[in-house]
């Protein structure tokens, strides 16, 4: 999530993470079922770790796509915006042929400003990558463990004594998302001007916590990544951009991504953003969200980025480049469930690992597939569904014989399969 998605507005409810991706990486065997099974569960979603980790001293050829790849995906990307339900796209991949990029549709209906390569979009839940990217760089360094229990760094959480950071970094921790607490729903809808410390989010899930016993079961909560968030800082010393900036976004040379503190204002240039949700929005009349106010996603959601910086984070996020080293990056590769599921702060399906962002009016996929050494991105400033949605508030001319799909995850899927290795989001278990 950061996604906020209610079923319906007249319910006030959340869905509980990332869009459809909350669903898949959940549809997961149950945590008990995994421990029967580690070793083998631990191989199936990334085959071969020490292979992917290898590509970290490659560098990709910067040359275009051979045309009729190229061609392909224009064709995927056009055909599957037809069907999301935003007013713009943009997309690229990068693989060791080349790279491809492109932008479709409008930034502004209101001027009709052409979508363009290079606009920053707000990338929420994409920004858990980057907290737990920091996590493990300071576990590698021997200065927290991920079997540290929360209580060692943050006191009066509920089970704190029990609730270790890596039932944290991977969604099993049994704490309430702030984003499913009634009160913060009828706060956040009534005014998203509203600004929240991560003191104040904890304070809307702790008392609906515990929901499960640690390590039981996954439920995808923001608080388990605003905790994460106090973790770092605390260890560190530093605010959390500080620390991005010096363990990520520098030796990457991400310049055009802003830390989750810096981003209440959008930087130029940047597209309008639409949503159906809160109050105000009405499927005939979408609110622009584009500068509601960030902070109550935080290091679960609240990060600013372009699309040449995510290509580069997407593939170092899956090879290690830059950020971590072959045995801590392996690792992480290996914390998936059998057979998809969600591991350190990001989700594995069939070889492709990555997150979806949601924050209302932007929706983005970070995806890094380590079958083929390919990243693919997309942002669309929409966060508004398409398809067989059920009752989810949808557009009046919405494509009721399409799958239900984000706007990004739909055009993501159509490139993954002109790509020739399709990825499903096809839902077998609830997220709840």
């Amino acid at each position: 999530m950061t996604a906020i998605r209610i079923h319906h507005r007249t319910t006030r409810r959340f869905r509980p993470g990332l869009s459809v991706c909350t669903v898949a990486f959940a549809l997961a065997a149950p945590v008990a079922a995994q421990a029967q099974a580690q070793d083998q569960a631990h191989q199936f979603c990334v085959t071969d770790p020490a292979a992917v980790t290898a590509r970290a001293a490659i560098t990709l050829p910067d040359t275009p796509l051979p045309e009729a790849l190229a061609d392909a995906l224009d064709a995927a990307a056009r055909g599957a915006l037809d069907g999301a339900a935003a007013p713009g796209i943009i997309a690229g991949v990068v693989t060791p042929e080349g790279r491809w990029n492109g932008a479709w549709g409008v930034a502004d209906p209101e001027t009709d400003a052409a979508m363009e390569v290079g606009m920053h979009t707000r990338i929420g839940s994409v920004t858990k990558t980057f907290t737990g990217t920091a996590l493990m760089q300071l576990a590698e360094a021997g200065k927290l463990s991920l079997d540290d229990t929360i209580d060692q760094y943050v006191p009066g959480v509920p089970n704190g004594d029990i609730i270790t950071l890596r039932h944290l970094a991977s969604m099993t921790s049994g704490l309430l998302s702030y984003t499913q607490a009634d009160p913060f729903l009828d706060l956040f809808f009534s005014d998203p001007s509203l600004h929240y410390t991560p003191q104040d989010l904890l304070d809307f899930a702790f008392p609906g916590s515990p929901i499960f016993a640690p390590g039981e079961k996954f439920n995808y909560s923001n608080t388990n990544t605003v905790l994460l968030g106090l973790v770092i800082e605390q260890v560190t010393g530093q605010d959390i951009d500080t620390v991005f900036t010096s363990m990520i976004l520098n030796p990457l040379g991400l310049t055009e991504t802003t830390g989750p503190d810096g981003a209440a204002l959008m930087p130029e240039p940047y597209p309008q953003g639409f949503t159906l949700q809160g109050d105000a929005a009405t499927p005939a009349a979408p609110s622009n969200a584009t500068h509601w106010d960030p902070s109550w996603g935080w290091t679960a959601g609240g990060m600013i980025s372009t699309l040449d910086d995510l290509l580069v984070y997407g593939r170092s996020l899956g090879t290690g480049k830059g950020l971590l080293g072959a045995e801590a990056q392996q690792e992480r590769l290996r914390s998936f469930p059998e057979p998809a599921g969600y591991g350190i702060a990001m989700g594995c399906v069939d070889g492709w690992v990555g997150h979806t962002g949601e924050l209302p009016g932007y929706n983005t996929t970070v995806f890094y597939d380590t079958t083929t050494d390919t990243t693919v991105v997309v942002q669309a400033n929409s966060d508004i569904p398409s398809g067989d949605c059920g009752d989810e508030d949808v557009l009046p001319d919405n494509p009721e014989d399409l799958a239900c799909s984000s706007p990004a995850s739909r055009v993501f899927e159509a490139l993954s399969v002109a790509l020739g290795h399709p990825f499903s989001m096809t839902p077998t278990a609830s997220a709840e």
